[in-house]
């Protein structure tokens, strides 16, 4: 099995409609599990909580989901995202040699995205 990532979601339906703006791909549909995928090789589980469950607070404190921009860059990832939006921060070149955006979704997670510098 690969590598994946599990988001709970307050709203599922607007969580969907969110990664599928920025491009993922939607593999499966079961709630309360929705499984989208990145460019054919990074998975992530959309999961909506039990009721009575309450998600509040900050989602993943300095954690940051990573993925590869793709052919399209990361501009294009940005252009999408803030249609949508979603906060964006950059792009910045890092040291290491890789230029990347942060993106946060409707439930506050970041998403990391890169392309070499």
């Amino acid at each position: 099995m690969r590598s994946f990532v599990k988001l709970l979601v307050t709203d599922a339906p607007a969580s969907v409609r969110f990664y599928e703006g920025l491009g993922f791909e939607r593999i499966a549909s079961e709630p309360p599990i929705l499984r989208l995928q990145w460019g054919g090789e990074s998975d992530v589980y959309l999961i909506s909580p039990p009721a009575g469950l309450k998600l509040e607070g900050k989602k993943g404190m300095g954690v940051l989901v990573g993925f590869r921009a793709g052919e399209a860059g990361v501009d294009a990832v940005a252009q999408k995202a803030a249609a949508l939006g979603a906060p964006v921060e950059g792009p910045q070149v890092q040291p290491w040699y890789t230029r990347e955006i942060i993106v946060t979704d409707p439930d506050g997670y970041r998403l990391n995205f890169i392309e070499p510098a």
